[in-house]
C-alpha cells in the first residue's frame, strides 16, 4: 500500500468544498439548509484521539523492539495492517469532513447576522478543526507504520 499523498487529500477537500457550497446553497433557495449535528465533531475528534493513541502506542513498541529491549511487546503484523487502513480511511474520511463543513460554513458566513445560521456556522468550523486533526493524526499514524527500506533491496535494484 502506498502512503497518502496530501495532494489527494487537499483535492478531495476542495471538491468536497465545491459541492458542499454549491449543494447548499441550491438548498437554501428551495428552503432551509439541513441543520449540523452537535455530535459530528465530538465524534471526529474521539477518532483522532483515538488514531493518535494507536500511533503513539505502536511507535514506542517498534522503538522497544528497535532497542531490543527484554520488556518489548511484539506487534501482531495484523495488527498493524489494520492500523494502515485505518489510518488510511480516516485521512480519507477527514479530508472529505474538512471539505463538506468548509463548503457549509463558507456559504454561511454571509448569513452571520442571522443567530440560527451564526451558530451552524460555528458548529461547521469546529467540525472542520476536528477533520484537520483526524487527517493530521491519520497521516502521523500511517508514518510510524511506514516499513523502512531494506538496504539489500537497493542492491538487488542498482544490479
Amino acid at each position: 500500500m502506498k502512503p497518502t499523498r496530501p495532494l489527494v487529500l487537499l483535492a478531495l477537500a476542495l471538491g468536497a468544498g465545491g459541492i458542499a457550497y454549491a449543494g447548499t446553497k441550491l438548498w437554501d433557495s428551495r428552503g432551509t439548509p439541513p441543520g449540523v449535528p452537535v455530535l459530528a465533531p465530538i465524534v471526529l475528534l474521539c477518532l483522532a484521539a483515538v488514531a493518535l493513541a494507536t500511533a503513539l502506542s505502536m511507535r514506542s513498541r517498534f522503538k522497544a523492539q528497535r532497542a531490543r529491549r527484554v520488556d518489548a511487546r511484539h506487534v501482531d503484523p495484523l495488527t498493524a495492517a489494520r492500523a494502515v487502513v485505518f489510518a488510511k480511511a480516516s485521512s480519507l474520511v477527514g479530508s472529505l469532513v474538512v471539505g463538506l463543513y468548509g463548503g457549509y460554513a463558507l456559504y454561511l458566513t454571509g448569513f452571520l447576522e442571522v443567530t440560527e445560521r451564526s451558530v451552524q456556522a460555528r458548529r461547521c468550523a469546529f467540525a472542520v478543526g476536528a477533520g484537520v486533526l483526524l487527517v493530521a493524526a491519520a497521516l502521523f499514524l500511517e508514518r510510524v507504520l511506514r516499513v523502512p527500506e531494506d538496504p539489500e533491496d537497493d542492491a538487488k535494484k542498482k544490479t
